[in-house]
């Protein structure tokens, strides 16, 4: 068996919290842009119109997306590491427990919506940069993203711009909801996490994503 180099070890544990907080910031984004109340974002759309077109429930669906996401990016060389399965788990419990503190309030008025929903856009984008940047895998819509990127050579504006407007076209198509919220994060999502990357001189191209192989590798090596 393989002895354990505890610099290593601590060297992995020591970027845990940052990544926590990154997946948690991820949770809270997407609850603010919830509950901002002008529309789903582009991947709920696209699990609203698969719903309406199978007996399949949303959280459900969602669940089956990522998984073929994961599959699929596996072909690109994009292999999953624990903040994959980390990012699959601990956004849904962020998110839970968030919305059952009661304390994300819901504006009725569209003045205040559409800037608490550009304030979680932001705030979503700030997380998957924290949680990206500790290099322990991608999510699988993210994975999903820098796999293109790496493709294309195309920048994240470009390829996340893409890929959300085709899945908000796809859930529109099979009776998904659409809200002009769906339509900012569709179009201005890219560009926001771009800039984020951007500010922290952070390129997702270059910083690679340690899969669960090459995580066991580097603690016992």
């Amino acid at each position: 068996m393989d002895s354990i180099n505890i610099n290593n070890l601590k060297e992995v544990l020591f970027v845990f919290p940052k990544l926590i907080l990154g997946l948690f910031l991820c949770g809270l984004g997407i609850v603010t842009m919830l509950m901002s109340n002008i529309g789903l974002n582009p991947w709920g759309t696209l699990n609203a119109g698969f719903v309406n077109v199978t007996p399949i429930s949303f959280g459900q669906w969602s669940q089956i997306i990522g998984l073929v996401i994961i599959v699929f990016t596996m072909f690109l060389k994009v292999i999953p590491g624990i903040a994959t399965i980390l990012n699959i788990y601990l956004i849904g419990v962020f998110m839970d427990l968030i919305l059952e503190s009661g304390l994300m309030p819901s504006p009725g008025n569209i003045v205040l919506q559409i800037p608490m929903n550009l304030a979680g856009l932001l705030i979503f984008s700030l997380g998957v940069y924290m949680y990206l940047s500790c290099g322990l895998g991608a999510g699988p819509r993210d994975g999903l993203m820098i796999a293109l990127m790496n493709l294309t050579g195309k920048s994240v504006t470009v390829i996340k711009t893409s890929i959300e407007v085709t899945v908000t076209v796809l859930g529109i198509i099979m009776g998904g909801p659409l809200g002009i919220g769906t339509v900012m994060v569709a179009l201005l999502g890219g560009r926001i996490l771009d800039s984020v990357f951007t500010f922290f001189k952070y390129d997702p191209k270059e910083k690679s994503q340690m899969n669960f192989i090459g995580l066991y590798r580097f603690i016992t090596e």
